[in-house]
């Protein structure tokens, strides 16, 4: 059977098994936030996977939209949308402030900036007065989409948020197979090749920033409105650690790979987390270290690697 024909059954299994999940007995609220997170690591993945910028700071992105949304919802009783679209607004300032400023390192000294401006938004996440310190902002309502459909259902809010992540997850595929998707990748590979091609490879990168900024910044949206909170551990540095770990789980640089780790990740923190408490996150990491060891693309990445070479062999 040709590759892309398995692939496409491949896809619609998934999609199928993602509308039925609820009618299936799985509980809607574990694949919500899984979805978010999910969504998180695909908006992760464009940024290293397909542009080769490894950001330790995308916390930021994720956990002050999540705050800016709960803030309008809660305080401001701003409708669910316009709050999340307050949120992805934030997300997009701060992604164009930080690009500003890092755009123009490259490796570690890259990481590290984007990581010590992440750390600034931490700190005033932690005492401005609006964000409710340690305890958070709490008690977000979902309210009504549009002020036509009421979120307050588990079953309504799960189709909500598994529409979005599907257009979002389009969305990307589309982007990384355009024209300026190709530039993006052409930057990761070889970059003075670029240069010497003619493209500005700084306005490539900021916009790629800003892109996957946004798309994190709708999931820390969508997660303070399924969850109802929103916690300094949206925007802690863990919260960046557990992002890289999620697509060097599933592999980076494929589509699917994110949505895997992300899976991953948040199955074994949600079933293990009253079990062992904080020894999950050693299982995680031994896990990872497993993955690094005998998967270095990540599990996704491999499956395809794998594929390759056998269609390589078959030719």
């Amino acid at each position: 059977m040709h590759s892309s024909k398995i692939t496409r059954i491949t896809y619609g299994a998934l999609l199928a098994l993602l509308l039925l999940a609820p009618l299936l007995g799985l509980y809607p609220v574990f694949v919500m936030k899984l979805l978010c997170f999910a969504l998180f690591a695909c908006a992760f993945n464009l940024l290293l996977g397909f542009t080769g910028l490894l950001s330790f700071g995308h916390a930021a992105f994720f956990g002050s939209a999540a705050y800016v949304t709960g803030w309008f919802i809660k305080s401001g009783g701003w409708s669910p949308e316009l709050g999340i679209l307050a949120g992805v607004v934030a997300a997009a300032f701060l992604g164009l402030l930080f690009g500003l400023v890092a755009i123009r390192r490259q490796g570690i000294y890259f990481a590290m900036i984007t990581l010590a401006m992440a750390q600034m938004v931490y700190f005033v996440c932690l005492q401005a007065s609006f964000t409710g310190g340690e305890d958070g902002l709490q008690g977000v309502p979902r309210g009504s989409l549009l002020g036509l459909l009421p979120l307050a259902s588990d079953t309504t809010m799960y189709y909500v948020v598994a529409a979005i992540f599907i257009a979002c997850f389009l969305g990307i595929s589309r982007i990384v197979t355009s024209p300026f998707g190709q530039v993006l990748k052409m930057i990761r590979e070889n970059e003075p090749r670029a240069i010497s091609l003619g493209y500005e490879v700084d306005k490539y990168k900021l916009v790629a920033f800003v892109l996957s900024a946004v798309l994190a910044g709708l999931a820390g949206g969508l997660k303070t409105l399924v969850m109802g909170f929103a916690t300094l551990t949206d925007v802690h540095w863990s919260m960046s650690g557990e992002v890289i770990l999620m697509g060097l789980l599933g592999g980076v640089g494929t589509f699917f790979g994110p949505v895997f780790g992300a899976g991953v990740v948040v199955a074994l923190q949600d079933l293990l987390a009253d079990k062992v408490g904080a020894w999950v996150n050693v299982i995680i990491g031994v896990i990872f270290v497993v993955c690094v060891l005998a998967f270095r693309k990540g599990v996704v990445g491999e499956i395809q690697a794998w594929r390759d070479r056998r269609r390589a062999r078959a030719a």
